[in-house]
């Protein structure tokens, strides 16, 4: 599985970002940190999927949870 993640040096200095997009990764967090739903988190970024952000949570549970093994 491709991660929906990308760094590239070319993109916002190397950022993390999602696929395909000038966002980063860590705006997701911030929003979710902050109280806000995906929705809105979407709402304001709408070239993000909400696929590639349930992608996005998918990933970083799993490496969360293969670290805890």
């Amino acid at each position: 599985m491709n991660s929906v993640i990308v760094v590239d040096r070319q993109i916002m200095s190397g950022t993390p970002v999602f696929a395909g997009t000038r966002v980063p990764a860590q705006t997701l967090i911030e929003y979710l940190e902050a109280g806000s739903s995906i929705d809105e988190f979407l709402d304001g970024f709408p070239t993000v999927s909400r696929d590639q952000v349930i992608a996005f949570l998918e990933e970083a549970k799993s490496k969360v949870l293969a670290g805890l093994s």
